[in-house]
């Protein structure tokens, strides 16, 4: 297939809007499919995965292609929920152009205006795609006003050339036209068209289609648009990578069906048969099967046997990827998602995907000493599918954590961990790693002496203990002279004191930023020992602890939440009921950016609250910034609970 024939697009929009139905019927148009599926029998090209079919709705991307007028079309279905917008990230990397599918009956929702924004960021042109005109008292009219009020003003249904306002895009989009326009001299037709193109692919003009994906209403219209204003592989919009030599310095790459082979793996799929598929997409240059290439990220070459164009869940064995192809290829070993591809002598480094966040955090215990076995393995496969989805142990609270963008996004890993691994889980809340450290200086003893008939237990310690600044841990200074504690016994000491630092002594949490002099003490010839100088250090720092004004501390997280400005209010009042400071605001293109700092046991309910107080329009990222203490009475309740768990622990 000749490169300028090659089109491939994304379909992006909010969630029921209709982009699997609109792949189905361009698949079925085309020919490439013999009989249309539908979502409600579960039988869609695009939603073929279990949890697709059972939820009737997209969780992953597909990939399909189709052939029409003698040009290749490849097609990204997207997810439209929130919760799988990582899979829009990758996505949208592998394309030259999308096509933004928005419902008539519910115009530009929050789904589209994110996908939107990605693809302002991301320089593509688009098509525009009205669907379902045929519900009753749609008005196509009415859907365009609100897609130039949410998406943007240069949408236009291009209806015929010579409308006066097109013209004039038209001319500003080449400087040889428009210097023929403002003198006057009429455009022909020819160049007209051939103008239009160009202001399409240079994002001045966004072709507006009207109709019903289900009736087939507009397909033909959708197609031959997409082949007349989308770009070619060689035409799309510059892509500039890092130059592996000096990573600071960008350079163009160059589309060439016949320069150097380079690719960027934008993701990876577990496939039942075939295990680990790396899918890529050929920026130039070609790979044939059963070859190889150089991974310029893991600087190592890789062998490679069959190339796979993927329709569906099937998989088409092809003799090689060229310039503008979305393939597949299998088992590869060495190489992972955000690699670059290329030849060894003419290296490229693309820029890394940037997935979104991780916004709710669950805590995940197996059911059984069975799944106990495996459940490591498991989380770690879905994890290497999916980067917004994070899989954490927390050595502290010795809780293994999962990560994602919403409940929808954790509660479908839940169900693949059980379907596909055969492992159940129970979720909770995860804790909140606190931490105890002191507010003043003391000096105490710690004295173990122990006679049970035959050789004692005896050690003596004194500590000095007194606050560091935060970040600072554990600091053990030997100050002992004159041989009060023989040497052999102080790393005893040391040791006990860092056993209790692990333990806590106030709420059974780690003891952090406090500085412990070891200055005195006593021995016994026979008695003492290396145990009884490890006791004796544990309980001088415990008491010390509990003498030097003992505070809690609990983790503080970086906010940023970017919201719709109507929503500023209600979001600066839930940040301040959750004990939150706000840090600073910014505008950032139609939205507001709020920066905040929060502690971390107010957040984990924040994902399913913001969505509530912005109508599913918020999002937000949250990094950890550091310690500080907590409020009295909230570390009263904390202490409490603690020491009512211990009572109940001991009584059992």
């Amino acid at each position: 297939m000749d490169v300028q024939n090659k089109r491939n697009f994304i379909l992006l929009g909010h969630a029921q809007s209709g982009k699997t139905t609109l792949s189905e019927n361009l698949l079925y148009f085309c020919k490439a499919i013999t009989r249309k599926g539908t979502i409600a029998d579960g039988t869609t090209v695009s939603d073929y995965s279990f949890d697709e079919i059972e939820r009737k709705n997209s969780i992953n991307s597909s990939f399909l292609y189709c052939d029409y007028k003698d040009y290749r079309i490849q097609i990204i279905d997207t997810p439209g929920y929130a919760d799988f917008f990582g899979e829009v990230v990758s996505g949208i990397r592998a394309v030259d152009s999308a096509v933004i599918v928005v419902d008539a009956t519910a115009g530009v929702e929050v789904g589209t205006e994110r996908a939107w924004q990605l693809l302002e960021e991301a320089n593509l042109p688009g098509i525009i795609f009205i669907n379902k005109l045929d519900k009753e008292g749609m008005d196509a009219n009415k859907a365009l006003t609100n897609i130039k009020d949410r998406l943007s003003k240069k949408a236009v249904t291009i209806t015929s050339l010579d409308a006066s306002d097109l013209i004039e895009t038209i001319a500003e989009s080449d400087d040889k036209l428009l210097e023929k326009y403002l003198e006057g001299t009429k455009l022909t037709t020819e160049e007209l068209s051939r103008g239009l193109r160009q202001a399409v692919i240079k994002r001045n003009i966004f072709p507006v289609v009207s109709g019903s994906a289900m009736n087939e209403k507009g397909i033909e219209e959708l197609l031959n648009d997409i082949i007349a204003y989308c770009p070619s592989p060689i035409e799309r919009q510059k892509v500039e990578a890092p130059d592996p030599k000096n990573t600071e310095v960008k350079k163009e790459i160059i589309f060439k069906e016949d320069g150097p082979f380079s690719a960027f793996v934008f993701k990876s799929i577990s496939d039942p048969y075939v295990g680990q598929l790396s899918l890529l997409r050929v920026f130039s240059g070609a790979l044939l099967s059963n070859t190889g290439f150089y991974n310029a990220n893991k600087r190592t070459k890789e062998r490679i046997g069959q190339i796979y164009l993927l329709q569906g869940k099937e998989q088409r064995g092809i003799d090689a990827a060229s310039c503008g192809d979305i393939v597949a290829i299998a088992k590869l070993k060495e190489t992972v998602t955000s690699d670059s591809l290329c030849e060894e002598k003419d290296q490229i480094l693309f820029d890394p995907l940037v997935f979104p966040e991780p916004a709710i955090s669950a805590s995940v215990k197996p059911k059984s000493r069975q799944d106990e076995d495996k459940i490591s393995g498991a989380l770690s496969k879905l994890a290497s599918e999916d980067p917004t989805f994070k899989v954490t142990h927390d050595p502290q609270t010795k809780e293994m954590i999962i990560s994602g963008l919403g409940d929808q996004h954790l509660s479908v890993m839940i169900v693949r961990l059980k379907k596909r691994f055969n492992v159940e889980v129970e979720l909770g809340t995860p804790k909140v790693s606190y931490k105890e450290t002191i507010t003043k200086s003391v000096k105490v003893q710690g004295k173990f002496k122990r006679q049970s008939g035959g050789r004692g237990q005896y050690g003596d310690c004194w500590i000095e203990v007194g606050p560091l600044e935060r970040g600072k841990g554990v600091e053990f200074i030997d100050k002992i002279f004159g041989g009060a504690i023989p040497r052999n016994f102080i790393p005893s000491v040391e040791k006990g004191v860092v056993q209790a630092c692990l333990e806590g002594a106030v709420a059974g949490y780690p003891i952090v930023d406090m500085c412990v002099r070891l200055v005195d003490g006593s021995y016994h010839e026979v008695d003492s020992s290396d145990m009884a100088f490890q006791i004796a250090g544990s309980m001088a720092l415990r008491k010390a602890v509990m003498a030097a004004g003992p505070v809690l501390l609990e983790p503080i997280m970086d906010v940023e939440v970017v919201i719709p400005e109507e929503s500023l209010g209600g979001i600066t009042g839930d940040i301040n009921s959750r004990r939150g400071r706000i840090m600073g605001m910014e505008v950032r293109g139609r939205s507001q950016v709020l920066k905040a700092q929060v502690p971390l046991s107010e957040m984990f309910t924040y994902a399913n609250d913001l969505r509530s107080i912005t109508g599913g329009r918020g999002m937000y990222t949250m990094r950890y910034s550091h310690y500080e203490e907590v409020p009295h009475k909230t570390a009263l309740n904390i202490i409490n609970q603690y020491q009512a768990a211990k009572k109940q622990e001991q009584e059992e």
